[in-house]
């Protein structure tokens, strides 16, 4: 009995040390339960931001993918606008190539058919020095014969002489050839004459005439102060520079030397407005 006894004490006392413990261990165990719910709390707020930076990106790649889509798009326009542009200059080079043929093949003239083929008429452009001046016209009658028919080329140009010589029943071409070298010529001259005018208001323009071939200046020379008559004669009516240059001042003797010696062959040789202008250069003239 007192064994019986004394086990159901000693059971009794163990199950409320149990209890004892189970109370006791009560608030731990809150205390852990709290802590795991607010770490889960922190991992869903953790995976929340985590989905809201990965779509953030599935943007920026959408994003990045339609202007690399629109770039391409844009580089494909240009590259095509570019051949375009290649193609119609190409195809603008080709024609204007074809052009400049036909023009060598008929000597380098703007020819018209007039008298619906019977006649031709022809232009001829006058230039200097890169710049376009006078243009003259004439028309050629093919039928019953080639002959020059109207036309607007000053009368001191000999015409009918150049007709002649060229004979035209065989050689047009020779004769535009000759023609247009006259009219370039007097077109050079009397552009020379104007340049002196517009350049050197220091040199008078004494005597020309309309020709051009034959001209007459009076300058000063900046050492001696004195006058000097200068004469150019023009006597090859195809070339622009003087055949001839005559220099004559009272006091004779200055004119003799190599320095106006050398004057004399600029004059000979290089266009008249800018022989001028290098003897005021070097101190020659005012």
């Amino acid at each position: 009995m007192e064994g019986a006894s004394t086990k159901g004490v000693l059971s009794h006392l163990s199950l409320l040390e149990a209890r004892a413990r189970s109370r006791g261990s009560r608030p731990q165990l809150q205390s852990r339960v709290k802590q795991l719910k607010a770490k889960v709390e922190a991992l869903k707020a953790q995976r929340e931001q985590l989905k809201a930076e990965l779509q953030t990106h599935k943007s920026l790649q959408r994003l990045r993918s339609s202007e690399d889509r629109l770039g391409a798009e844009e580089d494909e326009e240009r590259m095509e606008e570019e051949s375009s542009e290649l193609l119609l200059l190409m195809a603008r080079h080709l024609e204007l190539t074809e052009l400049l043929h036909a023009h060598h093949l008929i000597g380098g003239y703007d020819i018209i058919n007039t008298r619906q083929g019977r006649g031709v008429c022809v232009t001829l452009a006058t230039a200097y020095e890169g710049v376009y001046l006078d243009t003259y016209n004439l028309e050629i009658d093919f039928k019953p014969k080639v002959r020059v028919g109207r036309h607007n080329v000053p009368p001191f140009i000999p015409l009918n002489a150049l007709c002649e010589q060229s004979d035209l029943q065989t050689g047009l071409r020779a004769f535009l050839d000759q023609l247009s070298q006259r009219l370039n010529a007097f077109a050079g001259r009397r552009q020379q004459l104007k340049l002196v005018k517009e350049q050197h208001e220091s040199v008078e323009v004494m005597d020309s005439n309309v020709l051009c071939s034959v001209l007459v200046l009076m300058f000063s020379a900046q050492r001696e102060k004195s006058p000097v008559l200068c004469t150019l004669e023009y006597a090859d009516p195809t070339r622009c520079l003087p055949t001839q240059v005559r220099l004559h001042c009272e006091d004779e003797l200055f004119l003799d030397s190599p320095q106006w010696k050398n004057n004399h062959s600029l004059l000979m040789t290089t266009p008249l407005h800018a022989a001028l202008t290098d003897m005021k250069k070097m101190g020659f003239i005012l």
